[in-house]
Formats: structure tokens, C-alpha cells, sequence
């Protein structure tokens, strides 16, 4: 196989989201299963850099990305300092770009410090080139300051994504509050922490008209109540996680892998979350990619930090998971983790010069050993899977090949 191949196949496919298996074009060898996809766009990374660079840095987030199929990246601004002016900003700029082999778009803070206090300069941030507004990891508690925000970004045509939590309903919580936490004995985070702000949050975007964004969505009022404000014709969009279309509280063992914040809900929570997913609902499936190092993670579900990894895990597993049982088509499935986040956050693409190449026909099992992300915190670890990343070109460059992927030539 020639690269002069894999870009014959690719312009030459059909428009949008669908996905051109490289095996029809080789006669020669009719068991392969190569499958050309859009490069991946993954719009919820932490990539902890710059202040926490033993967690990860922007070199080994992007190869990482690299390793699943992710073309594009955006770091979210829970680091330190933290980009809530467009010096600070620049400067993360800067560094991303000469570190990392994927595209990395930088999210701005939405309020300095990422206190909830006191606005960024949304306008001129975006004018700098923030992709997004967050304060993730941190909900705007205070409702006036995020009306303000909206009004703001609605002004200046800036997209708002929130961490929905209300701070009052955690109450110390490590997971879900329900059987597991229960039967643990340990302090519970209620749906309601979630579910209550993402309606406050939709009635504001209602009324000013804000482009506004639900990060990992966990539970089914949250599905609900977003499906209704789209069909009131709100300009919402949101993302889960692959955690949680996968898994469950009923998965929970007691170990620093299995805690990440919003927590793994209850079956229901997952059916709904599916269910969003397969009617449009929800629109994009993003990693929250949040490494830690072993130290840290090794404080089991009472005292590890919140965060797992999920770039070189998210589509094998989802793949796996959902495709092969016929619970979502393979083009659905490629629609939430390339062109739509693309669309909502306004990522650059090009057809020719942005791919990866998939085995969907892979037998192996997730070994966080050979993970090129710092965190080896994933949920999955162990799990066997089907697709395997073979290659991935950003912009026009190889910036990951297997080493069991034949050789290229021009």
C-alpha cells in the first residue's frame, strides 16, 4: 500500500462522514479490514501543561492523540497559569505549537482564575484565537455572572462550554450517590449536581441567545432537558464521554481508575445517555482526558483525583462496544467524533490532508503500559477490542504509523 493509495481513496470518497474501507482497493490481500476514516477531533482534553507537566505535557498529550486516530485536540484551561487573558494565551499557544504533533486549540477561561467571579475578556480572547470559553473542572455557581458571560459571548459570537456541578448538592461525593456508594460506605454525588445547573444554564442561553455548550453529560434529566431545548429551537449543543456510554456504577471497583468527575452513573443514566446519542441529542463524544500520575491514582475511589485518559482508548472501545452489536452505525459513530465537533467548534479539516486508518478487524486487549499519555487511569484497561489505529496524517504529515502498518512510499 502507497500514501499515493490512501489519498486516491480519500478524495475520492464520498462526501461527509462516511468511511471508505482501504481493503476494496487491494485484491491482493482480501482479509484486510483497513478502514480510512476523518482525522478524529477530540474537543474535551486536559493536556496539563503548563504547572502540572508530571501529569502530561503538550508533546505527550498530542502523541497520544496521535496514537488514537485525533487530529485535533482542544486543551482545556485548568492549568496554571491559567489562560484568562490573550497574553497568557498566546504564550500556551506558542509552546503547543511547537511540541505537539497534532493541532491543539486552546480554550480561554470564562472567568479569571477560573473563580466564577469576575468575566474574561471573552472578545478579545476570541479574537486571539480561543477556541471555546470554559472554567471546566468548575461550575459558575453564581447565575448573574453567567448570564453576563452569555450576554458577552452572544455579542462577540463566542461558544460558552460549562462544567455543570452545583457545589451545594456534592457534599464531598467520589461517586455516583447510589447502590455502590451505599453499599461502600462511601459519600455520593447526586444527579441533581448536574442536572439543575444544565437547566439553569438552558433557560439563560434561551434568553440571550448565547451559543452555549454541555460538557460530559452523565445523566438522563440532563439528556431530557437538553432534547427539549433543542426542539425550542435553543442554540445548544453537548458531548458525553466514552465512560459513560459504556459503563455503569455496577462496573465501580474500589481503584483510582474508576473515579472521574462527573461519576459513572446507573444503567438508566447509560441507556438515556445511548439513546441521545443514536437520535442526535447529543451531538458530540469527547475523552475528558484527564491524566494523573500513578501516585496520585493509586488513592483508590476516596482519595485519588477525579480523571482518566481515554485518547487511545475512545474509538476502539466505542467501536467494540457500540458498532460491532449494531447498537450505533459506524458512520454515526465517526459523525460525533470528527465532523460534528468540528462544526460546533469551528476546527479546521482538510479531507486530504487529515485522516487515520483503522483495522476494524484487530483482536486486542487495552494494555495502559503502552500508552503514550503520562496517565494510565483508564477504566478499560484489560478490555478486549476490535479496532486498532494504523495510521494517523495531520495536515498532510504522518504523525503516527503501527508498526505492523505496511510501508509507505510517495
Amino acid at each position: 500500500m502507497t500514501l499515493t493509495l490512501l489519498n486516491a481513496v480519500l478524495t475520492t470518497s464520498p462526501a461527509g462522514v462516511r468511511s471508505t474501507p482501504l481493503a476494496a482497493a487491494q485484491p491482493a490481500d482480501c482479509s484486510l479490514s483497513y478502514y480510512l476514516l476523518p482525522g478524529l477531533a477530540d474537543v474535551h482534553v486536559h493536556l496539563r501543561e503548563p504547572g502540572f507537566c508530571y501529569k502530561e505535557t503538550f508533546a505527550t498529550g498530542a502523541a497520544a492523540a496521535a496514537r488514537g486516530g485525533f487530529t485535533d485536540i482542544c486543551a482545556m484551561p485548568n492549568v496554571n497559569p491559567v489562560p484568562d487573558t490573550p497574553k497568557r494565551l498566546a504564550e500556551q499557544q506558542a509552546a503547543a505549537r511547537k511540541a505537539a504533533c497534532v493541532r491543539v486549540h486552546h480554550y480561554g477561561a470564562m472567568t479569571k482564575g477560573e473563580r466564577g467571579e469576575d468575566p474574561c475578556p471573552l472578545a478579545e480572547m476570541a479574537a486571539a484565537g480561543a477556541v471555546a470559553f470554559s472554567d471546566d473542572g468548575r461550575g459558575v455557581q453564581n447565575e448573574a455572572v453567567m448570564r453576563s458571560l452569555m450576554q458577552t459571548a452572544a455579542r462577540c459570537g463566542a461558544l460558552l462550554a460549562a462544567h455543570c456541578e452545583q457545589n451545594d448538592l456534592l457534599h464531598g461525593g467520589v461517586v455516583h450517590a447510589g447502590r455502590y456508594a451505599a453499599a461502600n460506605g462511601l459519600p455520593g454525588i447526586c444527579s441533581e449536581s448536574e442536572w439543575r445547573p444544565v437547566k439553569r444554564d438552558l433557560a439563560l442561553a434561551a434568553e440571550t441567545g448565547c451559543a452555549y455548550h454541555v460538557c460530559h453529560v452523565s445523566t438522563a434529566e440532563s439528556v431530557e432537558a437538553i432534547r427539549e431545548a433543542k426542539a425550542q429551537g435553543v442554540n445548544v449543543t453537548c458531548e458525553t464521554a466514552p465512560h459513560y456510554l459504556l459503563l455503569t456504577e455496577d462496573d465501580l471497583q474500589n481503584d483510582g481508575r474508576f473515579k472521574m468527575n462527573p461519576p459513572l452513573r446507573t444503567a438508566r443514566d447509560r441507556q438515556a445517555l445511548l439513546a441521545g446519542l443514536q437520535d442526535g441529542t447529543i451531538d458530540i463524544i469527547a475523552t475528558d482526558h484527564a491524566p494523573h500520575s500513578a501516585a496520585e491514582k493509586a488513592g483508590g475511589l476516596l482519595h485519588a483525583p477525579f480523571g482518566v485518559v481515554g485518547l487511545e482508548t475512545a474509538f476502539p472501545v466505542l467501536y467494540t462496544a457500540l458498532v460491532r452489536p449494531g447498537l450505533l452505525p459506524l458512520p454515526r459513530l465517526v459523525e460525533a467524533m470528527s465532523a460534528a465537533p468540528r462544526r460546533r467548534f469551528r476546527l479546521p479539516f482538510d479531507p486530504a490532508q487529515d485522516f487515520c486508518v483503522y483495522d476494524l478487524n484487530a483482536d486486542e486487549v487495552v494494555d495502559p503500559a503502552r500508552f503514550a499519555s503520562k496517565g494510565r487511569a483508564t477504566p478499560f484497561a484489560g478490555m478486549r477490542v476490535a479496532a486498532r489505529c494504523m495510521l494517523t496524517v495531520c495536515a498532510g504529515r504522518v504523525v503516527y504509523c503501527h508498526p505492523d502498518f505496511p510501508p509507505l512510499t510517495d
